[in-house]
């Protein structure tokens, strides 16, 4: 398994987001390589770990790249933030990062690029798999199971300065983009049908804008989630990344029985991320199995059960067990934001507490 971190850099003074992706970067790339990449605006830098296949692997190569990360960006003056949207809005659009690539795509996507609002911050999963057959046959299967996992990871309550109402409002600015939402059920040859006319038809620009919640890596041979907002607690992180991985084992421990993935409509599966983004891991939900409402919670319990297996042969289980406790004691990002903001009536204090989230001890 590995996983992709997308950070906000804010001023130190401000707390807004600013520009500063170019030294920071540079700096960081230093010691990092090319685990340091830009991102779409200029205020953002992402970060991605080498294949791990232990929990603790995973946890000291997040902690790792985010402490070199940090550090650079406070020799740039700013702050490396994990929020899947800005708290404190810039003063002034940000710009869009000066490559080839983001130029043309501001060009062809215009009217979706306003350098506030848009900014957001996700936390993208990879694990590893024999081909591209196999990472479709797991996309396939982990559909209906995403929108519980996404109300795990809710950490952007808050855009434009104010409270939204969503627990993950980055969800619902993400999902202006072309594609960005559930993956349609497919099998090799219907991918590469699909993603042809998807890129010929001049839907997306090229494949790399393929932003299913769950999809077949075009660089490397992984099956890739791009549901989660980033979060400042490493817990949540490694959380994700260890029940995707126990249902991909388990979904691959019964392929031999020929068991199809679960039919679920495509509005149904929207309409489940819709709950997740609205309400997160402590309000209701949408069981997509079913179509009926049921608690947040009775469904990340199910979710574990289905996982279980898979949790079980990698020796796992506990550490979700006790990662899920501790979750349930400190709340999501999102609650965390907003409790934060009721103690100190403060969206720089918000701010604040997400940067020393993020960087750690």
């Amino acid at each position: 398994m590995g996983v992709e971190e997308e950070f906000l850099l804010v001023d130190k003074r401000t707390r807004a987001p600013v520009g500063r992706a170019d030294p920071v970067i540079r700096a960081a790339s230093a010691v990092l390589g090319d685990q340091v990449q830009d991102e779409f605006y200029s205020c953002m830098a992402e970060v991605c770990t080498r294949p791990a296949t232990t929990a603790g692997d995973l946890r000291a190569q997040l902690s790792s790249l985010r402490g070199v990360l940090a550090d650079a960006a406070g020799e740039a003056g700013c702050r490396l933030v994990a929020s899947g949207t800005a708290v404190v809005p810039p003063g002034d659009p940000i710009p869009v990062t000066d490559t080839a690539r983001y130029r043309r795509m501001a060009r062809m996507f215009g009217a979706l690029v306003d350098g506030s609002l848009g900014i957001v911050c996700g936390c993208h999963v990879h694990i590893g798999t024999a081909d591209r057959a196999q990472a479709l046959l797991l996309a396939n299967h982990l559909r209906p199971w995403l929108p519980t996992l996404q109300a795990l990871a809710v950490n952007s309550p808050f855009a434009g300065g104010r409270d939204t109402g969503f627990a993950s409002r980055r969800c619902l600015e993400f999902g202006r983009w072309p594609t960005a939402g559930p993956a349609p059920v497919l099998d090799p040859d219907t991918y590469e049908d699909t993603a042809d006319a998807l890129v010929g038809s001049g839907t997306l620009m090229d494949r790399r804008m393929i932003y299913w919640f769950a999809r077949p890596s075009e660089h490397v041979p992984t099956v890739e989630f791009r549901f989660a907002d980033v979060s400042a607690d490493l817990d949540t992180t490694v959380l994700i990344a260890l029940l995707l991985r126990g249902l991909c084992a388990t979904v691959l421990s019964e392929a031999g029985a020929g068991r199809p993935p679960a039919s679920v409509p495509s509005a149904l599966l929207r309409a489940a991320h819709g709950y997740a983004a609205r309400y997160g891991a402590t309000g209701p939900a949408l069981d997509p199995f079913t179509g009926t409402a049921a608690p947040a919670r009775a469904l990340t319990a199910d979710l574990v059960t289905a996982a279980e297996p898979g949790l079980r042969a990698a020796g796992d289980l506990g550490e979700v067990q006790a990662l899920l406790d501790g979750l349930g004691r400190k709340g999501t990002g999102a609650d965390r934001q907003r409790s934060a903001f009721r103690r100190t009536r403060s969206l720089e204090a918000v701010v604040d507490g997400l940067a020393e989230a993020t960087a750690g001890p």
